[in-house]
């Protein structure tokens, strides 16, 4: 009897741990290895996302189609990694523009077709550089000044050398000329970072405004101008003639950039006097810039403008107080 009992009780006492072991967490009878406790850094304990940081990805997709999600979340870590504590991994954009794709494809319509702010003439000036390569492979640095109010093209020339000294006597030229702006706009360029570039424009009396790191849309019109010019500009082709002797490289540059300033001058000419802008609702920016409305008066001349082998066109439409900016 006594060794029955014994019996008994030790296997109850089996049968408890089975029990216990069976019930035990992450154990199963379908897992040939351990399974590890969830931890804090573990996927499904992690925080979730704040809703303004979704929309702004939905906002950068639309404004930037061709960026891949990688792109989109070190923008973002960049931007909200220090200031807000905030990151994003690639995993998280793709989920999001997938769920978001057709939220992504309206905005970017509406984006597409949103008419701009009306800003006053000469309070804003959009700076920026891009090049053009001559045959020779020398690459020559184009500088372009935009008035962000009436989309008037002030200055386009082919630069001796891309220094603060050269832009800011560039600067200076066009303030000579047509007024003195109170925001200058650029993006963040080692040039326009520069200490000599911020000391001149502090001295002309200028605010400088740089845009935020990656997002050039910030500075869109002059960035959409040099769209504009490429697309002709990228159509001509820049081959000098080789110079006998040593020591001519600079002759043969310097005759490229006077060539290649020659049109950009046509080129300036066309852009403010001869097409016609959209967003200033059919006007010229010649027009935009003189307060002209060429739908309430009739020009007082008018003549076929033609440039650059056909690639510029258009009627020049004169009236007695429009002046070239």
């Amino acid at each position: 009897m006594l060794i029955l009992l014994t019996f008994l009780e030790l296997l109850h006492s089996h049968l408890q741990r089975i029990v216990r072991w069976i019930h035990a967490p992450h154990r199963s009878h379908y897992r040939s290895k351990r399974v590890e406790p969830a931890g804090k850094h573990n996927h499904c304990y992690s925080t979730q996302k704040p809703e303004w940081l979704k929309h702004e990805i939905i906002r950068l997709k639309a404004l930037m189609p061709e960026a891949g999600c990688r792109s989109i979340a070190d923008l973002c870590n960049r931007r909200f990694a220090v200031s807000r504590k905030v990151t994003v991994g690639k995993t998280y954009v793709h989920q999001t523009l997938q769920q978001h794709d057709y939220e992504i494809q309206i905005l970017r319509r509406n984006l597409k077709h949103a008419k701009p702010k009306a800003v006053p003439c000469n309070l804003i000036w959009g700076i920026d550089l891009t090049g053009k390569t001559d045959t020779n492979k020398n690459l020559h640095a184009l500088l372009g000044i935009l008035d962000h109010g009436s989309r008037a093209l002030l200055h386009l020339q082919a630069l001796r050398d891309k220094t603060s000294h050269t832009l800011i006597a560039s600067i200076s030229q066009v303030i000579r000329t047509h007024g003195k702006p109170k925001i200058i706009r650029t993006d963040n360029e080692a040039i326009f970072t520069s200490k000599a570039f911020r000391v001149g424009l502090k001295k002309l009396g200028i605010r400088h405004q740089r845009t935020d790191p990656g997002c050039p849309w910030q500075n869109g019109r002059i960035e959409r101008f040099f769209g504009t010019l490429k697309q002709t500009l990228d159509q001509t082709i820049y081959s000098p003639l080789p110079l006998a002797g040593e020591g001519q490289g600079e002759r043969v540059r310097e005759m490229v950039r006077k060539q290649l300033n020659r049109d950009l001058d046509t080129f300036r000419y066309w852009y403010n006097r001869i097409r016609p802008h959209q967003n200033l609702n059919g006007q010229t920016p010649a027009e935009a810039w003189n307060g002209i409305d060429p739908y309430a008066k009739p020009p007082t001349q008018e003549h076929w403008f033609e440039a650059w082998d056909g690639l510029l066109m258009g009627y020049d439409l004169r009236h007695q107080q429009n002046r070239s900016p």
